[in-house]
């Protein structure tokens, strides 16, 4: 019998037809939506006098343009609030599940797929989002796709895709202390660099990946589209059964057992081949933190920005141009460098476990008196848990508030912008110019990397406080 890997069980099960040399027709079992790639689509469905095929599979919530504060009165920015009343009229004149402002179930789209569990084990997924690839840490196969394809799937419940080249990235070993998913996302990204998986489809294997939690897992996938990936993945085991049972949309009772059966046969084959493995070993990861304007120029904490003779020939002048940004010089240390704000959330780390653990980190502290702090639930279900659990309170008392969810300050889409020339220690998942508002310097980093920035007001190794 053919092996078979974890992703050539999905894709193949999906494909509805192959056209020779092209791509297949591949069918989707859960499409997401939000209302910036979506309204194109809408009005392409219009024209052609199209109705939604499967409006069931579509799950609808307004993210990246929602503001982060006074969420009840009506959006002041004109192009953001017409961008968000777009959506929820399309959803509503196509029949579609849409979670508006202010809904118990609103959030960043990615947020709120796994934790009302929409997102399951063996699905094909999609959303006109680069970072659906989040969603594959469930064993799916999930990635982005443009507004054309939007509309394709609204019409047809199917995408034409190119079958990708498939990898394996396996981390071995015991993460060192200080060390989360985050940080194994950005070590594998500055060794890829952010061409490395291009073409391809990522599984994430070995034994540090399956120590993870779910939460860390989707981190790590979230990422994966940041070294070129189409999207990254992590086989379903007890863990994310765990996580899944008892959620709204996941299976129940009788039906729970039979999904679990199948789930578990979705593995990777002892024996399957990838067009190419990757191996890392989990004792050399230390906390990381960004100094350039990509995701794949990370460094170790306490490490050093590479001189120049480090950087091959051909990309001394990008990596000139962006240290210039930066205004960091070669061979330097950040350690000690001043900050000015600190953003806990977006897609990557917006999840419970995320508040869990920065609140962990600044109890008994205060904040410091030169850093904004913007501290964003990635739902309303991730605020409710952290009210529930107390941890607005362990925030509260060092000086911290709460804002309310949405994509905030992971790009300059509403109004949580960084003003030009701040220095961010975000722990979103891009860094480019301007991503956070023009003129931006952002180094992105894990929760507990962005606590120990909030709370000593320079960028600090968390290990210290450990």
């Amino acid at each position: 019998m053919e092996k078979k890997t974890l992703f050539d069980k999905i894709w193949d099960a999906h494909v509805v037809s192959k056209i020779e040399g092209g791509p297949n027709q591949l069918y989707i079992d859960r499409h997401y939506l939000h209302e910036v790639t979506s309204p194109q689509a809408f009005a392409g469905m219009r024209e052609r006098n199209l109705s939604v095929f499967r409006p069931e599979r579509t799950t609808c919530s307004p993210d990246h343009n929602i503001p982060t504060l006074n969420q009840d009165k009506p959006i002041s920015d004109p192009v953001s609030r017409n961008q968000v009343d777009t959506l929820m009229k399309n959803a509503k004149d196509f029949g579609l599940t849409v979670y508006g402002l202010l809904n118990p179930k609103n959030g960043i789209i990615h947020v709120i797929g796994p934790e009302n569990g929409y997102t399951q084990p063996g699905m094909t997924i999609v959303c006109g989002d680069s970072h659906t690839s989040t969603h594959g840490a469930m064993g799916a196969v999930a990635f982005g796709i443009g507004t054309s394809e939007v509309e394709m799937v609204l019409a047809s419940q199917c995408v034409l895709q190119p079958k990708p080249m498939k990898m394996r990235i396996s981390v071995e070993g015991t993460l060192n202390k200080g060390v989360t998913a985050k940080d194994v996302a950005l070590y594998i990204i500055s060794k890829m660099t952010t061409g490395g998986a291009t073409g391809y489809f990522v599984e994430f294997a070995g034994s540090a990946i399956r120590s993870l939690t779910m939460e860390g897992r989707m981190t790590l996938c979230n990422m994966s589209i940041e070294m070129g990936a189409r999207g990254g993945m992590i086989a379903p085991d007890e863990v994310t059964f765990e996580y899944l049972k008892g959620r709204e949309f996941a299976p129940q009772g009788e039906a729970w057992d039979k999904a679990v059966e199948e789930w578990k046969k979705l593995p990777t084959d002892e024996g399957a081949v990838f067009d190419k493995e990757v191996v890392f070993d989990a004792s050399d990861i230390a906390p990381m933190i960004t100094y350039g304007t990509n995701p794949g120029m990370g460094m170790a904490i306490d490490g050093n920005i590479p001189s120049l003779e480090d950087i091959d020939a051909a990309g001394q002048i990008s990596f000139e141009k962006s240290l210039g940004y930066m205004n960091f010089a070669p061979g330097e240390k950040l350690i000690g460098k001043s900050i000015d704000y600190v953003f806990l959330g977006s897609c990557t780390n917006g999840r419970i476990e995320d508040f869990r653990a920065f609140a962990n980190f600044v109890k008994g502290h205060k904040k410091a008196d030169n850093v904004t702090a913007w501290l964003v639930p990635g739902s309303w279900n991730v605020e409710k848990a952290i009210r529930a659990e107390g941890i607005d309170k362990i925030l509260e008392e060092a000086g911290f508030e709460l804002r309310q969810p949405g994509c905030s300050a992971c790009l300059a889409m509403n109004d949580d912008k960084i003003p030009a020339g701040k220095y961010a220690v975000s722990t979103s998942n891009r860094n480019f110019e301007g991503r956070q508002g023009p003129g931006a310097r952002t180094m992105l980093a894990s929760p507990l990397v962005a606590a120990a920035a909030a709370i000593t007001g320079k960028i600090t190794d968390p290990r210290d406080f450990m």
